[in-house]
């Protein structure tokens, strides 16, 4: 059964590719928090029969097309089925001699959403000349230990950017490395270019789970640049190998999709004055995840949001009219997130276009719909408003600017970001309770919160009652506070 759900029949599968396989789909059960590891791959039998009696996700996929040359390195990709990782999976086993193992993350993207999906991709990395296919379904370890990771710490780049494609890269790249482990690989590599910052977080991430792996990265290889100048020739070498890719690109920018967000850039949108006030986005730009504000119900969605240390844990939709209970969504992470986020996109909310600075010293510009994220955001601050000690959330907040540049630079895996996570779930202990919000075009209005652990006392700050507050002693208070400021309108009326 295990061999029939993988792909390959057991009759042509030898003892260690069973195991390859087991293995990969152990170490598809991500760990409570996304830290490094350097744990080998399983060599000692008992690991082995461990490994083997591990039943993983039904939507883990892994087809090996034939046996990998032993006398040739091998090499993991991390491996879209577009025109640029499939010429270069063509490209390093047929000018560089690897063993390729193409490796999909499924992060709840779209083009992933099938069997048929996942199955066409599989065959474009078959026809460019893979040894062997995976692909992982990372939705709710990445909603566990990446999205709810990055909420709890309020991180949000330069004030506006919630890190959706950064706080992927991560998640990919550990699995891959686990992959590559498991291979027994020495070589990994990703399609990333030469300008971006998707080439810096990915790295980082391999050599922070594992400083011994080489990283093959061809948009940085003059002999692969001198060859490929543009789309053309791409298509050409693809062509030329019999690789199944279209000819017409689908738009002009591009896109990068996950659970947590769909970001689009280049193209038209390298223009940052672009479409302007009155102009159209190109194409499908911030119209994949949410609903033009137009086309918006004009009831609002009302929900209750339940949190605990500030993770997500169930989403209660009301009738707006009369608060009867509509849905309830809690069975896990993913099934929380994925509900929330076609809510939101419902109801048009989580739209941005913004110039941004990246790592590697440029500004790009950048268009991302974002559901889900921007609820939980706005309903996690609202709840830690209530139950989160005044100094306490001013040093939270200094230290979330860090968080923030370190998930955007590509820092995952970094001794920094362990003690920044040690001290975000210190700060989160008190994070629980239910937030109640109204989604309306466009906007999240929180419009009530309780907590347990709430620091809110009616009775001491109503206007109505005295409630143990003496206000006679607040003239001390004030003439106290007053002191520095006295003392420097004396000295500048002297001046």
């Amino acid at each position: 059964d295990l061999e029939a759900s993988a792909g390959v029949s057991p009759n042509n599968t030898t003892s260690s590719e069973v195991v390859v396989r087991m293995m990969f789909r152990r170490l598809s059960r991500g760990p409570a928090v996304a830290r490094a590891t350097l744990r080998p791959p399983a060599t000692s039998s008992a690991q082995k029969t461990a490994a083997l009696s591990t039943t993983a996700a039904s939507s883990d996929r892994w087809t090996a097309f034939r046996p990998a040359d032993p006398e040739k390195p091998k090499l993991v990709l991390a491996y879209s089925g577009g025109l640029d990782t499939s010429t270069q999976l063509a490209y390093l086993v047929h000018e560089r001699g690897f063993e390729v193992c193409a490796y999909i993350a499924d992060l709840g993207q779209s083009d992933v959403r099938s069997a048929e999906d996942v199955a066409a991709i599989e065959a474009k990395a078959k026809a460019s000349g893979a040894y062997a296919f995976a692909c992982a379904d990372l939705r709710k370890d990445f909603v566990e230990n990446y999205v709810f990771e990055c909420v709890r710490a309020n991180a949000v780049y330069e004030g506006r950017y919630l890190l959706g494609t950064s706080m992927a890269r991560p998640c990919i790249a550990k699995k891959q490395v686990e992959i590559a482990h498991a291979e027994g690989a020495r070589h990994v590599s990703h399609g990333s270019t030469g300008k971006g910052n998707d080439q810096v977080r990915f790295e980082l991430c391999y050599l922070g789970t594992d400083p011994t792996l080489k990283c093959v990265t061809l948009w940085r290889d003059r002999e692969y640049l001198a060859k490929f100048k543009g789309r053309q020739d791409l298509l050409e070498y693809a062509s030329q190998k019999g690789i199944p890719v279209s000819a017409t690109k689908k738009h002009s920018y591009s896109e990068d999709e996950n659970a947590m967000h769909i970001s689009y850039e280049s193209g038209e949108l390298e223009d940052p004055a672009f479409p302007g006030a009155t102009g159209a986005y190109p194409g499908k730009v911030l119209k994949k995840l949410t609903a033009d504000l137009l086309d918006t119900p004009d009831e609002p969605a009302a929900l209750e949001l339940d949190f605990s240390e500030g993770r997500c844990v169930a989403v209660r939709v009301l009738d707006s009219r009369t608060g009867a209970l509509l849905e309830t969504h809690d069975r896990d992470a993913w099934a929380v997130f994925s509900a929330l986020n076609d809510l939101a996109g419902r109801h048009g909310v989580g739209r941005i276009d913004i110039v941004e600075n990246r790592y590697v010293g440029m500004k790009s510009r950048g268009c991302y719909e974002t559901p889900a994220g921007t609820v939980l955001y706005a309903a996690h601050l609202d709840l830690e408003a209530l139950t989160m000690d005044r100094e306490v959330m001013r040093l939270r907040d200094s230290l979330a600017i860090k968080y923030a540049e370190l998930v955007y630079n590509g820092y995952w895996f970094a001794p920094e970001m362990d003690f920044l996570r040690h001290a975000m779930d210190h700060a989160q202990r008190s994070v629980t309770g239910t937030v109640a919000l109204q989604l309306h075009k466009g906007h999240v209005l929180c419009r009530g919160r309780t907590s347990p652990f709430s620091l809110y006392n009616k009775n001491l700050v109503s206007m109505d009652e005295e409630g143990g507050f003496v206000p006679e002693n607040s003239t001390g208070f004030i003439q106290t506070l007053a002191t520095r400021l006295k003392a420097v309108k004396r000295r500048d009326d002297a001046l």
